[in-house]
């Protein structure tokens, strides 16, 4: 299948030398540069290091790629504390927390995590669980972010997630989420069901941390992408879909998906990952406007596009929540901050 695409200094670069590595032998010294730059500004360094291990390139890359490396296996250790400190703190509480993004993708071991950049620790609890969850964390060294009364109330009735905390020691932040959409958004995924399905990473382990279901965590990267999100980040959270798609059999996904209403937005997502890092993909319209904002990046790894980035801005806000919702919303955050 073609792929019709432009393979020059933006994302599709990066794209390129991570589905086939040994295109790096083919790199001038400014495609090197683009190639790094444009992976720091998609926090996929890691990933590339990872890709290109053991392959030929200029000394100068090498070293680069070294750090890169060591930095991401500091990270993966750090994103691997942070969750047995917080399964420590909710052990006693005998409820369900499961690992999401990539801290349970390198606690699993799976390819996706290998270099990955982790940022935040994620975790899905029961949306009943949620005043004892924050009560357990508060009480073992987690405090807020930044208290604020509006933003207080708006997370609590609105989003999927408690308001973000920060371990006053360690400066971790952690999300804890009852769901993986807004609770204004157009779709509802099962949630009961995502923690009903979700498999202990350890075998041994009935009590301790769990992740989604093979097929839920496809169906999350998803959510995350294009029902919640403004695809920012969108080649690592592709990437994230390809590796997983490459791992996992795939049976009873698309059943899946559209029992959490989310079949348009995976059945995307695997379209996107197959034409980033597979062997391509019929597009659509939608897609290739989708490629273009995931791809906008110049050689300096800077965000090119402005138009198109501010459209899929102003639709992620659009998906969060109704017309005058949204007004109301953005009313109130342009005067709190002083316009």
């Amino acid at each position: 299948m073609g792929r019709a695409v432009n393979v020059g200094a933006n994302g599709w670069l990066l794209a390129r030398i991570l589905r086939a590595p040994g295109d790096a032998a083919t790199l001038d010294a400014a495609s090197w540069t683009a190639l790094i730059a444009i992976a720091r500004a998609e926090q996929m360094i890691g990933t590339l290091a990872w890709r290109l291990h053991g392959t030929t390139m200029p000394p100068a890359v090498a070293r680069i790629l070294a750090d890169a490396r060591a930095s991401a296996e500091h990270g993966r250790t750090l994103a691997l504390w942070e969750a047995e400190a917080a399964r420590r703190a909710l052990a006693p509480l005998g409820v369900p927390v499961v690992l999401l993004k990539g801290t349970a993708f390198v606690a699993a071991g799976l390819m996706a995590g290998q270099g990955r950049s982790i940022g935040d620790l994620d975790i899905l609890v029961p949306r009943a669980s949620l005043d004892v969850v924050e009560r357990a964390l508060l009480a073992n060294g987690w405090e807020w972010v930044k208290p604020d009364a509006y933003d207080d109330a708006y997370y609590r009735r609105w989003m999927h997630e408690l308001p973000p905390l920060i371990h006053r020691d360690r400066d971790r932040m952690i999300d804890v989420h009852h769901t993986i959409l807004p609770l204004t958004a157009r779709i509802t995924p099962d949630a009961e069901g995502l923690l009903a399905d979700a498999v202990p990473l350890r075998a041994e382990d009935k009590g301790g941390l769990a992740m989604l279901s093979r097929t839920d965590v496809i169906v999350h990267a998803a959510a995350h992408l294009f029902a919640d999100g403004d695809l920012a980040g969108g080649m690592r959270n592709l990437w994230d879909v390809h590796c997983l798609i490459e791992e996992f059999d795939a049976e009873g996904l698309v059943e899946r998906a559209e029992h959490h209403g989310l079949g348009d937005a995976v059945g995307r997502a695997l379209r996107l990952a197959a034409a980033l890092y597979g062997d391509g993909a019929t597009l659509s319209p939608g897609d290739r406007l989708c490629l273009r904002r995931i791809t906008a990046r110049d050689g300096w790894g800077r965000a090119t596009r402005p138009w198109t980035r501010l459209a899929f801005y102003l639709r992620s806000h659009w998906l969060r929540m109704p017309p005058a919702m949204l007004a109301r919303h953005l009313w109130t955050k342009w005067r709190k901050q002083g316009g």
